[in-house]
């Protein structure tokens, strides 16, 4: 609380100075005795900004200025360097201060506001390199009550320092409220499980940091870790919730405790809004007495609604027991305080009853029914870590399914769910040194999967991933063969049409582009209405870390070269519910945006065969392709090469 007095202190002293900010536009700054000492004085509300603090030698070398700024006025700060290092603003011309700008090597990083204008700070809000967060400190005092927007990354970090501080207000604002299950529309049983997660936080807490070795009070958190390439669109028709959830599974937090690394289950979280929110205390990986959340809450397969039509339709009593077996030990399935013992029991239960069902199948479609059900199982839990062993399993299944019959087309499907799962694993379990060498051992993988089953159903989504992943280390020749042989023998395949797409992308440059589509806000757009401008299109969604990080440059080189004939077309790829129109407006975004459903699926997103955002494309005035790999920085050198070509 003395922090927040003493912050408070500075605000008045601040208020006192710039009774006068509109008139001053003409007048000497120094004359009023204002320095740009006392405007550096003043510190953000929160802790852990990064942002540049002049050496006292160079106080003296920063200049304090006043300016304009829209229907008001600001004390700007430049630095030894003359960049801006400090913006406190009066933005609506009443003579007072209402947002204090921070800066590092010239960009915003960080902003207090006080919107209600009683001279106490109400929002808080974090740009370019430290973050994208927006805070609501509701009852103004210097804490964040709640989060109008944050990363998953972010919202992990926070997770961490509020359980080494043991502050549980914190840690609550990052945690899914009773609240908001209830208005996702969750099933009964999803329900009562992310409720059983999220109660008692405290008991939690404490039971969790008691004697933990992973979590102490020098602990910091290190990074975001998770299996999964980008987030899960699960559909409200899956029957999970009355509402489509974006969702990333079985996430880890690394932290670093001096020299050593260890690891946080963050477990499950789930997008609501422009907020990521954890579905689960975190729970630091400590061996055999580990309290980890069960994995694959939303996204694992259920087999109630088949097991319940099937003991209605005359089966063995022997089947009947199985099936019944398999029901009471789902209604008993893991929660989020159940351990790691508990939950590798359940999933060995469940896989020994899926096999035993498999043996005991009346006809052929069943039995390939339930050893599905058992691999996919095994496939998943081995890669949430909640299978002791389960690459072995698999690979003995593999090998019994060949031992019977090598034709059988569910050889491939268990090899392909057994390599997705050991690459998982061991890309988890991987440091920077061994990825590269992993990769080249998963893209070796893929090939010997579709050379060795070129008639599989999961070899055009083998063929698809050994393209992408060969693309995306750089080797643009050899993913353009895959994506050949992808599109020329598997034409009728869903990841044709994005193979399609890619070789359409990838044979862009000197050609002419033809995008046309829906624009958000209504009408239409085609990129000839932009012939003799040098254009940028930027394929982007609002939960892309790196679309945001860009932007602020990318705005720049708008405002600089648009004068001179330069556009900026964004093609949006975000799914449903996700708030673009709030993004667009809160980041200020000018240039139109193509957008049409089905996102990252989505017929823009496929025609170009689009793999990751943000995917830049630059057009020269004739219309024809300069590069279809655009970084900002080549940006900064191809536009103006661009303007000036005739």
């Amino acid at each position: 609380m003395s922090r927040f007095v003493s912050r408070a202190g500075m605000f008045l002293n601040l208020v006192l100075f710039t009774l006068a900010l509109v008139c001053l536009t003409d007048r000497s700054v120094m004359a009023q005795g204002v320095t740009a000492e006392q405007v550096l004085g003043y510190r953000p509300s929160q802790t852990g900004i990064d942002y540049e603090i002049p050496e006292k030698d160079d106080i003296a070398k920063c200049e304090l200025k006043v300016e304009k700024e829209g229907e008001g006025s600001a004390w700007v700060v430049y630095g030894p360097q003359s960049t801006v290092i400090r913006r406190f603003v009066d933005s609506d011309g009443n003579k007072v201060v209402d947002q204090f700008r921070y800066f590092k090597h010239g960009l915003e990083v960080f902003r207090d506001v006080d919107g209600n204008e009683n001279r106490k700070i109400d929002q808080c809000f974090w740009f370019n390199t430290a973050g994208s967060r927006w805070g609501i400190d509701s009852n103004e005092d210097g804490r964040i009550d709640e989060w109008k927007r944050i990363s998953a990354e972010e919202a992990s970090r926070e997770a961490i320092n509020a359980m080494i501080a043991g502050d549980i207000q914190a840690l609550s604002a990052v945690l899914i409220t009773p609240a908001e299950i209830r208005s996702l529309g969750f099933s009964k049983e999803i329900a009562e499980a992310l409720q059983s997660g999220i109660d008692d936080p405290t008991g939690q807490v404490k039971k969790v940091l008691d004697g933990s070795k992973v979590l102490t009070s020098g602990t910091q958190w290190d990074r975001f870790d998770t299996s999964m390439p980008w987030p899960n669109l699960i559909p409200s028709s899956s029957g999970k919730a009355s509402n489509d959830l974006l969702v990333y599974e079985n996430v880890m937090a690394m932290v670093k405790n001096g020299e050593d690394t260890g690891f946080v289950q963050i477990g499950e979280m789930v997008r609501i809004g422009e907020v990521w929110k954890l579905t689960g205390i975190p729970r630091p990986v400590e061996g055999q007495s580990t309290q980890i959340t069960a994995g694959g809450l939303l996204m694992q397969p259920s087999v109630s609604a088949s097991t319940e039509t099937m003991a209605s339709t005359g089966l063995s009593e022997e089947v009947r027991e199985l099936l019944e077996k398999l029901q009471e030990l789902d209604q008993k399935s893991p929660n989020d305080k159940s351990s790691r013992r508990e939950i590798e029991t359940y999933n060995v239960s469940r896989a020994q009853l899926l096999g035993e069902l498999a043996k005991v199948a009346e006809t052929a479609e069943q039995r390939e029914l339930w050893l599905r059900q058992q691999i996919d199982g095994i496939a998943t839990a081995t890669q949430l870590d909640g299978f002791p062993n389960g690459i072995d399993q698999l690979q003995k299944i593999e090998s019994g399914i060949a031992g019977q019959d090598k034709n059988s087309p569910l050889l491939p499907y268990t090899t392909f769910r057994r390599l997705l799962a050991e690459y998982n694993t061991r890309m988890k379990n991987s440091d920077t040194k061994e990825v590269a060498e992993l990769q080249t051992w998963w893209t070796q993988q893929l090939e010997g999967f579709a050379k060795a089953y070129p008639q599989a159903e999961d070899t055009p989504d083998a063929l698809l991933q050994l393209a992408m992943t060969t693309e995306l280390n750089g080797k643009t020749k050899e993913a353009r063969q895959w994506y050949e042989v992808l599109a020329k023998n598997y034409r009728t395949a869903q990841p044709a049409s994005r193979a399609i797409g890619a070789l359409r992308r990838l044979d862009l440059v000197g050609k002419p582009l033809n995008l046309a589509g829906n624009v958000l806000g209504g009408g239409s757009l085609d990129l000839r209405q932009y012939a003799g401008k040098v254009t940028l299109v930027i394929f982007w969604t609002t939960w892309c870390e790196p679309c945001t990080e860009d932007l602020p440059q990318i705005l720049a080189m708008y405002q600089q070269y648009r004068p001179n004939g330069f556009e900026v077309i964004g093609v949006n790829v975000d799914g449903p519910n996700e708030p673009i129109k709030q993004y667009i407006e809160r980041y200020k975004i000018p240039w139109p945006h193509i957008h049409e459903e089905g996102g990252l699926e989505g017929r823009p997103a496929v025609e170009m065969g689009i793999i990751n955002v943000p995917t830049m494309i630059l057009v020269g005035k004739d219309g024809k392709v300069v590069t279809v790999s655009a970084s900002v920085d080549d940006l900064k050198k191809q536009i103006p090469e661009e303007l000036q070509k005739r």
